[in-house]
């Protein structure tokens, strides 16, 4: 009965032993989990959204896509790429997990590269900086002599010669020492009269006697109130209007004006797509800089960039001899880029930058950055 026992306890000790070691045999297969790699995230485009300083970035890309990463406890490393198409490419060909900048969300994108865009980042509009010279004498003294300015004074003139005439024709026979019988005497005295009523001057060297003359003149009183007002409001919009648009105003009035202009736009943009759409002749770059130098250095009419760029640039360089036009070429969406079916990336970036849109978090980025370039 002992023998037994003790077989039995041998027994299962063994048993024990087996079941322990497969279980550790089966621990082991178990493949461990993999750390969390880092994040390639590519950063491309121009400030205000992604400006390159020393071994850091910044700008309104690089403060959202921080705040999405802090969100998500992404590791990530920032990987600059020199241009928004290099960047494309490699997210395209998966040699980057993500593209951060100011990136155009356009049909042409999705369609030919294999990559897919987050929620919109922002919205843009399309700009065309122009040459701001000095206008020249002629431009200045121009607008005195539009149709409007011109008008205006003839009708004025027209108006003095009437009534002059009036009171010299009433006025004549009985008050002859202000009023000469002689046509040119007389009728200069009228006219005299006239303007000085109309003026409001009243210097009291002319006045009428008669009561048909007192009557002409008062009409005139109460019609100078009511017309002079309105001449001189007609003189000074016309010559404020015709003044606003000298020089670079005259050439490009409308986006509709770019075509056939020569045109500066910058390689792998949608700069260059907004330029054929408009039928300019397009003289490529590669950088916003080299675009802008072609302006001032007269080789282009203008460049198409994104307007907020432009300001920033401008801004930034408050001596360069350019202006922003008035208008804008077309509205576009900015977002963030990802490889096809990276899904679980681009929903986990969506709810975050769903959040921030709804918060107004990403409205109180841009106005800090570009107020700052104010």
């Amino acid at each position: 009965m002992l023998i037994l026992s003790k077989a039995k306890l041998v027994s299962g000790s063994k048993r024990v032993s087996l079941i322990v070691g497969l279980a550790i045999t089966w621990l082991l297969t178990i493949p461990a989990p993999a750390p969390a790699q880092k994040l390639r995230v590519g950063v491309a485009g121009s400030a205000p959204f992604a400006i390159e300083d020393g071994d850091e970035f910044k700008g309104i890309s690089l403060d959202i896509w921080k705040e999405i990463a802090r969100e998500q406890e992404f590791e990530y490393e920032l990987i600059k790429k020199t241009t928004v198409l290099s960047g494309l490419n490699a997210v395209a060909n998966d040699q980057l997990d993500l593209l951060i900048g100011p990136i155009s969300i356009t049909p042409q994108r999705l369609e030919t590269m294999k990559i897919e865009f987050t929620q919109p980042i922002f919205f843009v509009e399309i700009g065309l900086v122009l040459p701001s010279r000095s206008p020249s004498l002629w431009s200045r003294v121009k607008p005195f002599f539009g149709i409007a300015a011109l008008s205006s004074v003839f009708g004025l003139c027209f108006l003095l010669f009437v009534v002059g005439n009036l009171i010299w024709l009433v006025e004549r026979h009985q008050n002859s020492q202000q009023f000469p019988a002689k046509y040119l005497s007389g009728v200069g005295n009228g006219i005299w009269l006239a303007l000085v009523t109309l003026t409001t001057v009243g210097y009291g060297d002319r006045a009428p006697v008669t009561k048909g003359g007192r009557l002409i003149v008062g009409i005139w009183m109460l019609i100078s109130l009511l017309t002079v007002s309105s001449i001189t409001a007609g003189l000074a919009s016309a010559i404020t209007i015709s003044l606003s648009e000298l020089a670079a105003s005259e050439q490009f009035a409308s986006p509709a004006d770019l075509q056939g202009a020569k045109i500066a736009v910058v390689s792998g943009t949608t700069s260059v797509e907004w330029g054929k759409y408009y039928q300019a002749q397009l003289l490529k770059t590669d950088t916003l800089k080299e675009a802008l130098d072609l302006v001032i250095s007269g080789q282009t009419q203008g460049a198409i960039f994104d307007r907020p760029a432009l300001k920033y640039y401008l801004n930034q360089h408050p001596k360069l001899k350019l202006r922003l036009a008035s208008f804008s070429l077309a509205t576009e969406t900015y977002g963030f880029v990802v490889p096809q079916n990276s899904y679980s990336l681009e929903r986990s970036v969506n709810l975050v930058l769903l959040e921030m849109h709804q918060q107004q978090q990403i409205r109180a980025i841009a106005d800090k950055w570009l107020k700052d370039s104010n």
